[in-house]
């Protein structure tokens, strides 16, 4: 299997299964002397972990992390860094009944076509479960970032037809940690939450958007033709399971406006730096970061396994039913925030490095 890859400098590898003893992570291009602090990168994936809130699977993952080399005396030594998070609480047998049936929305069949064997435990290599590997990476990256003055925050900023229609620079957006979904506004929070709990009771999934602003960011970031920045952070966004869409500015209704509505004016600022009025290219113009926030939403599809009787085929081609069964989200949301900041942070991180070959 290939693919298991994300970036050029700052690049990272993960492995393992769902089911599998282990998942981890290791990560090739790490600066030497960002100082590790392990109790920043638990809180990280603590904030991804399985069984945090009513509303989230309620499988039982500690998430805990060992780090097993690249570090010496609390800093990273620029050689391979590799991170291990066991997997404690598989179940199996929960999956017994879809072993030889492709489940609605999955990618059992796709998976069997391309290399003819599968593990069906959980999704294997294809489980989200996977993501907390990245969360990992993630947490090194935004480390090395805070060192620059770059700050990223992402929020639940829709589920199903429950909306917040604020403008991020409205917000406190350190308000998304305050509750279960993740959403900085409470009253829309709670329209948000009893929305998940009603569409868990009736064993069903729902989803929903992510927006996230990276703040700090200089000019000067991103390769303009194929590496363009907001491609990249694109390719980052869509790796994520369950994501069905990315736009970032004034995205898909920016279409819809003329020219003279959707332009950034420029003006030199009172401290004499070129600023942009508005900000309708989200921080991006060319492919290149302009020093203003880049800002960005990410859409996800509803959580394929749902708790009712669905129509599908088994390997033989024969008709069947399945019903979801286990531990699984009713919404995928408020776990998938720390995801879509760390693959946020992996790319920034790789363009920072990147931009080092330019100056002399």
């Amino acid at each position: 299997m290939a693919g298991n890859s994300f970036g050029q400098i700052f690049r990272i590898t993960t492995f393992g299964e769902s089911h599998g003893p282990a998942i981890g992570v290791t990560i090739d291009g790490c600066p030497s002397g960002i100082i590790i602090d392990e109790v920043f990168i638990q809180s990280e994936l603590d904030r991804r972990k399985p069984g945090q809130s009513r509303i989230t699977t309620q499988r039982k993952e500690s998430d805990t992390v060992t780090i097993l080399s690249g570090v010496f005396e609390g800093r990273s030594t620029g050689t391979p860094l590799t991170m291990l998070i066991p997997n404690e609480d598989q179940r199996s047998k929960d999956y017994d009944h879809v072993k030889a049936s492709y489940r609605p929305s999955h990618a059992d069949y796709a998976y069997d076509q391309k290399y003819g064997f599968r593990d069906y435990r959980g999704g294997g290599r294809s489980s989200a479960r996977e993501t907390a590997a990245r969360v990992a990476a993630g947490a090194i990256a935004k480390l090395f970032l805070n060192d620059r003055g770059v700050r990223i925050q992402a929020y639940v900023s829709r589920v199903g037809a429950v909306q917040l229609d604020i403008p991020y620079n409205k917000l406190d957006l350190s308000l998304a940690e305050e509750n279960i979904v993740r959403c900085p506004d409470t009253e829309t929070a709670e329209r948000m939450i009893a929305l998940i709990d009603q569409t868990r009771k009736e064993g069903d999934t729902v989803g929903g958007i992510i927006s996230c602003v990276i703040f700090g960011a200089p000019a000067g970031l991103g390769e303009p033709v194929f590496d363009k920045l907001h491609a990249e952070l694109g390719k980052a966004m869509l790796s994520v399971n369950a994501v069905q869409g990315f736009e970032y500015g004034s995205g898909f209704e920016g279409a819809f406006n003329k020219g003279s509505e959707n332009n950034d004016a420029y003006y030199t600022d009172e401290a004499g730096a070129v600023r942009t009025r508005t900000n309708k290219s989200g921080g991006i113009q060319g492919g290149i970061s302009n020093g203003e926030d880049i800002y960005f939403r990410v859409a996800f599809k509803p959580v394929a396994t749902i708790m009712q009787v669905q129509e599908t085929v088994d390997q033989n081609g024969n008709s069947v039913n399945v019903v979801g069964k286990g531990r699984h989200d009713p919404c995928v949301l408020p776990r998938a925030v720390p995801i879509v900041e760390a693959m946020a942070a992996l790319v920034i991180t790789d363009h920072f490095l990147r931009n080092q070959m330019y100056k002399s």
